[in-house]
């Protein structure tokens, strides 16, 4: 029996790893599940599998954990402190879930421990990358991707040596708002931006893969993931999000992964890692999909994967200063504080107006990040 903890148990990506966890009775052992409150979904999935321990982030709704949990034997905890601590417990596999800069303290508790971490935080990666990647070898730990796109890079790499390709594709795909005009999206509700057409996934990532910040954030993640070299990354919009990413070598060979739009391929790829487990995924049918079409990226509608090329390329805390602006003018959208076009135009003046060093810890990452967000909260306007 394996040890697995779960980090944002009740955001899509723990939905999908508890419903493989689920279709393999006795395979596991859930030592930690977390979440930022959703108590009482938490509560109940802690009683499901059996949990030693349910953590929410903010500790005001740990009284209602508790409650749910009364007479369980599940420890309760809440707090900051606590993700930590619940990220170090011992297991063989953590999935890092939590979304967005939240998750980057805990994500580096569960790297310290030298197991195995089943990647699904991006913005750690893209904030941290550099502290992170050297904690990683530091540590001994075993990094797998969980993004649909990285994933299907690492089972097209499956070893390979780097110095052997020539190109990493991305792909994309395009988002609910791919064909609408550039006047048009100035009027885009939230309603429409999180209404995403191939994939079923939260609000906040929702609305990156309708800017495609998405997918600059996932840029600057496979640059750290696969360090081929910044222009040896690609991006190509792929609408029917069929072919999850693709790997071109130098003698002109391309291998392309291919599978449905459900969370559960990839996250099954790592945690049966180095082998294969069985999904309930339907079957990919070509012949009834038909065709794959692919479009270079329009960023000038969409301009954030030119936003995030261009702070890879600046390096330093760049990356960060990105990642935290873009998550507060997410936020802002989302309330209804601020258009939908703006959200790319207050990431870019965040970026104009701080340019960091690179962070060489992870308080370093944290101060760059709420700097940024600071930054980017004061030219927040009403729509």
């Amino acid at each position: 029996m394996r040890r697995i903890s779960l980090l944002g148990a009740t955001g899509s990506i723990g939905d999908s790893t508890l419903d493989l966890v689920r279709s393999q009775p006795g395979a596991w052992q859930v030592v930690a599940l977390t979440a930022n409150c959703s108590a009482e979904k938490l509560a109940r999935l802690a009683r499901e599998f059996g949990a030693e321990i349910a953590v929410v982030g903010d500790e005001s709704c740990l009284p209602e954990l508790r409650q749910h949990l009364a007479g369980s034997g599940v420890e309760a905890a809440g707090g900051a402190e606590a993700l930590c601590e619940a990220a170090a417990r011992p297991a063989d596999i953590t999935v890092a879930a939590i979304v967005g800069c939240a998750g980057l303290a805990p994500t580096m508790a569960a790297i310290e421990q030298g197991r195995t971490v089943a990647l699904a935080n991006k913005e750690a990666l893209v904030s941290a990358g550099e502290v992170m990647t050297a904690k990683v070898a530091e540590h001994g730990t075993t990094l797998l991707p969980v993004d649909s796109e990285h994933n299907a890079i690492f089972q097209c790499l499956q070893g390979d040596d780097l110095a052997d390709v020539r190109w990493i594709t991305l792909t994309a795909s395009g988002g609910p708002l791919r064909t609408k005009l550039l006047a048009e999206l100035e009027a885009v509700t939230p309603a429409q931006a999180v209404a995403h057409p191939n994939w079923d996934m939260g609000a906040k990532i929702s609305v990156d893969s309708a800017t495609m910040f998405n997918k600059g954030l996932e840029f600057i993640e496979a640059h750290h993931l696969f360090p081929v070299g910044l222009d040896r990354l690609r991006i190509i919009v792929h609408p029917q999000s069929v072919i999850h990413s693709m790997v071109e070598y130098r003698d002109g060979s391309t291998l392309a992964q291919l599978g449905p739009s459900d969370m559960r391929v990839p996250i099954a790829s790592t945690l049966a890692w180095p082998a294969r487990m069985d999904t309930a995924c339907k079957p990919l049918d070509l012949a009834a999909i038909g065709e794959l079409t692919f479009f270079a990226p329009d960023e000038e509608r969409f301009p954030a994967t030119k936003l995030a090329r261009e702070a890879a390329h600046a390096g330093g805390g760049a990356p960060a200063v990105l990642n935290a602006a873009n998550e507060v003018a997410v936020a802002a959208f989302l309330a209804g504080q601020i258009r939908f076009t703006q959200i790319s135009a207050i990431v870019a003046h965040t970026l104009d107006s701080y340019a960091p060093a690179a962070p060489r810890s992870l308080d370093e990452v944290l101060a760059v990040d709420a700097e940024a967000r600071a930054r980017a909260e004061a030219m927040l306007e009403p729509a």
